[in-house]
């Protein structure tokens, strides 16, 4: 009996087997299943590279039995001896590796010399040499008696390796996947038919036989393009039809200028740099409703316009909260409030003062003394006090607030506005559509909305997790802004390491101060420590301790990390930027938005255990002001590791743009797009951001025209409802970036 793509597992592979595929790889249809794609394909004789295997690594690796030795256990006091066998196995370039069998005698008839196979296992270390202890082992006959059973088993010279699990080798999944080939009823083809000849896709059910039993490279390779097509126009069909969507309702125009916008500016005291106002405009424009209006047929067409949806990208210390107020400002001035929303309360809190700071006496709206034109500038979190909540909420919803800076605190029921016409979202990659989406929603009409990110986005990234928004990019750096001096430090070097904490307290006794980053808060055991024999994360909680009575003796040191109550966070930071705190031992919670020109050097502890976008965040706390920054990354990762090679680019550069190219060379596309590949499902399997930008642009032009001719894609059932599933996942690649 035949089966469709949405048949249970457990009707074709049977209740235990589908039970191990639904734990362990989060598959539970046949559709799920053929969607779990090979991630690499062996070969016959090919050159596996033992070489490169990473300690505590779950691998498959396809090798040539070379020995296999039955020895003896010595034997312990109680217990009776036993064997093990020693099995040395290479690949074709001659490199080998060692798997190991406890008490498995009977192994020694199949491991034979000679023969080639598949060993699955977690990589080991015995006396200085890496090893597989008792892997699972699959081999593979090189005689005639039974070649064809091999030949179709897998599929002649291409043997698929597949994402697996402890309990879940390869040739397990293997066989699940061949069942289902051979039961599966001919699926309906998604991807419209124009398209598919246009670009001369292979059919769906072919490209599912091929992708998984490849007769060949050229076939392998024509699957393989189908599918990438078909996850890119899915992607892409779903991001322009959003952007559609959301041009429909129309905003209320903000005109340029304005009061409070002009008086901001005569006050600045310096030049707006060329992108600034490059960008500004761009901004303006849309808020002001000077593109063409998106409907004829809404009533009072000539006051309102399409909504603002943009995305203003700019590396470390490029102005984009400058950029931001004077929209707010154009917003507040034409009778509007503007919400901007931060990821955590520290960040809240910056924003709150640095507009505060900022604005001036054009801040205090309603207070004696203030000009005609000042709004107010409020702040909401989740730890305000009853009377701090109940006080805002009413300037809030009276339009007395004008501009409001929150947390998730802005999204809860309550919180409401009077006209809210501009929301800004900080940092995007912290929070969801839904978030997004959430407070938009406390508009009577859509408002204008601008997204920001200090973390540099390739383009294939920007078109692809924020297809749905116009951009905005901001490349220049402010005048004022100092340069930073980038070092690796190897931590096992005390000399290095002397000199790194007397670089701190030089810094502090020049009157400047500095940042102490580690990788975790400690105090709490179930926190992750590290994986095999890595030692554990340093800690903040330990580290300050360590600092205080050893190198940093007599200096004046500040904790801030997310577990903190937000009171004592406030504190702390209201602290560190006043100049009370010499240096501040911290995690990540500072990494976006903390602003204190004093700090002029940070040094990063287990520097390898972050990423590069992070490490580039980070470093951009110092040289904020006058004084030259210092960032020294210290880190254990040996010379020529990838860990280290990822340090050494990031002290090689502070073009962020250029790390965030290299970032997305070096991880997982999965990571990217916000999935994670242990499992979880996600809608892009086999789509690379860095090698497919071709595939990615032709998409997106095809995705335009079809959304265009069809919004609702009624002439396409079976690729509307991809596009459908997912829209109504919201995707995680639409979630972070």
């Amino acid at each position: 009996m035949t089966v469709g793509l949405d048949a249970r597992l457990r009707d074709v592979v049977g209740a235990k087997t589908a039970a191990a595929l639904d734990k362990g790889l989060g598959l539970e249809t046949v559709g799920d299943l053929l969607s779990h794609y090979p991630f690499r394909y062996a070969q016959r004789g090919e050159q596996t590279d033992l070489g490169s295997l990473q300690l505590g690594e779950e691998v498959t690796i396809f090798a040539q039995v070379r020995a296999a030795v039955q020895k003896s256990m010595r034997p312990r006091p109680g217990k009776r001896s036993g064997s093990y066998l020693e099995v040395v196995v290479a690949d074709e370039a001659g490199r080998t590796l060692t798997l190991t069998y406890f008490n498995q005698p009977w192994r020694v008839k199949e491991l034979v010399p000679g023969r080639w196979g598949l060993f699955a296992g977690k990589v080991a270390q015995f006396r200085g040499r890496l090893q597989l202890n008792s892997p699972q082992s699959r081999m593979l006959s090189d005689g005639a008696a039974d070649s064809a059973e091999a030949v179709e088993e897998f599929a002649g010279a291409l043997i698929p390796v597949y994402p697996a699990t402890a309990d879940l080798p390869t040739w397990n999944i293997g066989k699940c996947v061949q069942t289902a080939l051979d039961r599966l009823e001919t699926p309906a083809d998604p991807l419209p038919a124009a398209i598919r000849s246009r670009q001369r896709l292979m059919d769906y059910a072919t490209a599912l036989h091929q992708i998984h039993r490849p007769e060949s490279f050229e076939s392998l390779g024509a699957a393989k393009k189908r599918l990438k097509w078909q996850e890119a126009l899915v992607m892409q069909a779903a991001l322009v039809r959003r952007k559609a969507e959301a041009a429909v309702e129309p905003a209320t125009p903000r005109p340029t200028g304005g009061a409070i916008l002009e008086a901001f500016d005569a006050a600045l005291p310096f030049e707006l740099t060329a992108g600034q106002r490059r960008v500004g405009e761009e901004i303006a424009a849309e808020l002001a409703g000077t593109r063409p209006p998106v409907s004829h047929h809404h009533p009072n067409q000539s006051e309102l316009c399409p909504p603002m949806h943009r995305l203003l990208q700019g590396d470390v210390g490029s102005g984009k909260t400058l950029v931001a107020l004077r929209a707010m400002l154009q917003v507040v001035a034409h009778g509007g409030q503007a919400a901007i929303l931060a990821p955590t309360e520290v960040l809240a809190g910056q924003h709150h003062r640095s507009i505060v700071e900022m604005l001036g006496e054009l801040a205090h709206g309603g207070e004696l003394g203030a000009p005609l034109e000042a709004t107010r500038v409020e702040l909401l979190t989740g730890s305000a006090t009853a009377a701090q909540r109940r006080s805002t909420l009413e300037a809030v919803k009276s339009g007395e607030a004008g501009i409001v800076v929150g947390t998730h605190a802005l999204l809860y029921d309550g919180v409401d506005f009077a006209d809210l016409g501009l929301v800004v979202v900080d940092e995007q990659h912290r929070f969801g559509v839904e978030q997004r989406d959430a407070l938009r929603s406390k508009a009577e009409r859509p408002p204008h909305t601008l997204v920001m990110t200090a973390t540099p986005i390739p383009r294939t990234v920007a078109m692809t997790v924020y297809g749905d928004l116009e951009t905005s990019r901001l490349t220049e750096l402010p005048a004022g802004r100092s340069p930073i001096d980038t070092h690796v430090v190897p931590y096992t070097d005390q000399r290095w390491m002397n000199r790194t904490w007397t670089r701190v307290r030089e810094e502090v006794a020049a009157g400047r101060q500095a940042y102490v980053v580690c990788p975790r808060v400690g105090g709490d055991d179930n926190e992750d420590t590290g994986a095999d024999d890595r030692r554990p994360p340093l800690a903040v909680t330990d580290t300050i301790e360590q600092l205080r009575t050893g190198p940093l003796h007599g200096l004046r040191l500040g904790l801030l990390h997310g577990r903190l109550d937000a009171d004592e966070k406030d504190r702390v930071m209201r602290a560190y930027a006043a100049g009370d705190i010499d240096v501040l031992v911290a995690t990540t919670v500072i990494e976006v938005g903390v602003n204190v020109p004093n700090a002029t050097a940070m040094v990063i502890l287990d520097a390898e255990r972050f990423g590069i976008s992070q490490l580039h965040q980070l470093r951009g706390r110092v040289g904020r002001g006058s004084h030259p920054g210092l960032c020294l990354l210290v880190s254990e990762a040996a010379e020529g590791t990838a860990s280290r090679e990822r340090l050494d680019a990031v002290a090689s550069t502070t073009d962020g743009f250029a790390l965030a190219e290299l970032d997305l060379e070096q991880r997982r596309e999965g990571d990217v797009l916000g999935a994670a590949q242990s499992g979880t499902k996600s809608h892009v399997k086999l789509l690379s951001l860095l090698r497919d930008v071709d595939i990615i642009e032709a998409a997106r032009a095809d995705a335009v025209e079809l959304i265009t001719a069809d919004p609702r894609l009624r002439q396409e059932p079976a690729f509307a409802a991809l596009v459908d599933d997912l829209a109504a996942d919201r995707g995680e690649y639409l979630e972070k970036g």
